[in-house]
């Protein structure tokens, strides 16, 4: 922390290549990149929203873990989707992870993402 910054990377392929990290804590705030359902490179639980969500706020959850911060600290989510007619499975998700201390959260459909 010499710079006074805390970052976390979870040596995603993307991270070196592209310049980013995964969690970075500045001074009393903390900023979570956005974050897909993706393991070992491939899409997690193809067609499955429900696994796919929970697939990532379990990437965060784990992330935020590393500098001591836990999800009730979380003061808002944004969830971009491919298909919002899956909403209640990622609302679900969403739920099994926050439903205790709740956050502000977004939900908005985009045409895709790779």
């Amino acid at each position: 922390m010499a710079d006074g910054f805390k970052r976390v990377f979870t040596d995603a392929p993307w991270e070196k290549k592209v310049g980013y990290c995964r969690v970075l804590k500045a001074g009393d705030h903390v900023y979570v990149t956005s974050t897909a359902a993706v393991e070992n490179g491939k899409t997690f639980a193809p067609g499955n929203g429900y696994e796919q969500a929970k697939k990532c706020f379990e990437i965060i959850s784990d992330s935020l873990a590393k500098i001591d911060v836990p999800l009730s600290k979380v003061v808002r989510t944004r969830m971009f989707v491919t298909d919002i007619s899956k909403w209640q499975e990622y609302g679900r998700a969403h739920a099994e992870f926050f439903s205790e201390h709740p956050p502000t959260t977004s939900m908005l459909e985009v045409k895709g993402i790779d």
